[in-house]
């Protein structure tokens, strides 16, 4: 009969039940429980007198079948995927609360269900009432998903054994509970094993399993980092529930890409590919002091999303310095660059730099397309010409000097597509962030801020 330890996860030390410091290390919160399956009498020795070595074969001689993938018939998901979701897969889907993780994967087990395969959504936290509930306004195709609302794992495995469906979505794994582990459901050890007989079932069935997970506050996919490791995809829905805009980002995919970003639109009948978001951004922009439009690379596919700054005078000693979509410390960065090498000192102001939309930018050619606006926001000038917006992109080194990013065609292409022209970027003219100022603001490009 199997029993359970508590150990360690930072020395490995094992005791028979929870403590709250470990006794080897002295660690603190660190002893999991785990499952311990008991071994055989002599099964050890017996195992090491008759193993046979393995005989390894050359990776050129490994036959490798086409991989095949199951479309989920939502495009962005698709992309983001790398073609679809792959069978015997694990996808552990992130996100915080009412982002619109439910939506997304029963929105895609109603299109896969409606191309004819067989699904299963393993509802733990809800109802099969309020699930329903939710689904109507989804369309015919969601209503047609089996559902199984419940938390026990061995009735989960059972079910899953006797379907074998094609896809499973587990809405959470946070809140499935192993009936052999003493630990509240969510807990460490609950997650982890949870995760580990899940992973078994898809690999030996073929079936393509979506966990959805929880996150911290801090943003973090809550649950033992083990989990993200056992996992073949990780995605992570980001977005604000007050912002209609959700982006999907794939940390890791052993079947795709990880630079790839999907864009949807929450609506009243659920959520809404954005086949061509830099159509709406643009058509958004403010054209007004403070606003550039940046041309990011997300994976494959350029991205026109505008940049707002707004500078003014701080009554605080302690100025204020507020990011949302871009990094705080990228943002204080280009204000350094800015102080030191471009004349534009704004280190009495309060500094509000936001990526309209709610979409998050990581990438460091935003930091000149920040830095213009933060220029443009400290004299009160608007950028553009003909009622149309600046474009830029470009990275900002720490010496004032403007680098080169990777795909400038692509950027180039999709800036002229809408009629941003020109680019303001690195090159040959333009080879410093004073010099990009003082060609886009004009004269007196490094004066002080105008009062507010």
């Amino acid at each position: 009969m199997a029993r359970t330890v508590h150990s360690c996860t930072e020395c490995g030390h094992e005791t028979a039940g929870w403590l709250g410091r470990c006794p080897g290390c002295g660690e603190w919160n660190t002893l999991v429980e785990q499952r311990v399956e008991p071994a055989a009498a002599g099964a050890g020795s017996v195992s090491r007198r008759t193993a046979r070595a393995a005989k390894a074969v050359p990776l050129a001689e490994v036959q490798a079948p086409p991989l095949r993938r199951l479309e989920s018939g939502i495009g962005e998901l698709d992309r983001v995927l790398g073609g679809g979701l792959v069978p015997g897969s694990l996808v552990l889907l992130g996100g915080s609360p009412g982002i619109g993780k439910s939506t997304i994967t029963a929105s895609a087990l109603g299109c896969l269900a409606a191309a004819g395969r067989s699904v299963l959504y393993v509802s733990g936290e809800e109802s099969a009432v309020q699930v329903r509930l939710r689904a109507e306004r989804l369309g015919e195709d969601a209503l047609r998903v089996p559902i199984v609302a419940e938390t026990d794992l061995e009735v989960v495995e059972a079910t899953l054994e006797a379907e074998t469906p094609d896809v499973c979505v587990v809405d959470s794994v946070q809140t499935l509970h192993a009936g052999e582990l003493t630990g509240a459901a969510g807990s460490v050890g609950q997650v982890r094993e949870v995760a580990g007989r899940l992973a078994r079932i898809a690999k030996r069935r073929g079936v393509a399993i979506v966990l959805v997970g929880h996150v911290t506050k801090d943003g973090a996919l809550a649950g033992p980092r083990v989990l993200e490791h056992l996992v073949d995809c990780v995605l992570q829905f980001e977005g604000e529930r007050e912002r209609t805009y959700r982006t999907l980002r794939a940390l890791k995919n052993r079947f795709g890409s990880t630079n790839e970003v999907g864009v949807f639109e929450m609506r009243e009948h659920g959520l809404v590919e954005v086949a061509d978001p830099s159509a709406r951004f643009v058509d958004e922009a403010s054209r007004a002091p403070g606003s550039v439009v940046l041309c990011a690379m997300e994976g494959s596919r350029p991205l026109l999303v505008e940049v707002q700054a707004l500078v003014a005078q701080s009554m605080l000693d302690a100025p204020r310095r507020v990011a949302n979509g871009v990094d705080r410390n990228r943002l204080a960065l280009v204000l350094a660059v800015l102080a030191r090498h471009a004349g534009v000192s704004l280190g009495s102001c309060d500094v509000f730099v936001s990526v309209a939309g709610g979409v998050r930018v990581d990438e460091p050619g935003a930091d000149l397309a920040v830095a213009l606006a933060l220029g443009s926001a400290a004299r009160g000038v608007a950028l553009g010409s003909d009622g149309r917006p600046l474009a830029a992109f470009g990275e900002v080194g720490l010496t004032g000097e403007l680098r080169h990013v990777a795909h400038p065609d692509r950027r180039m292409a999709e800036a002229a597509k809408f009629g941003l022209e020109p680019v303001v970027a690195p090159d040959g003219r333009l080879r410093t962030l004073r010099a990009a100022l003082a060609e886009t603001l004009g004269a007196g490009a490094e004066s002080t801020p105008r009062a507010a």
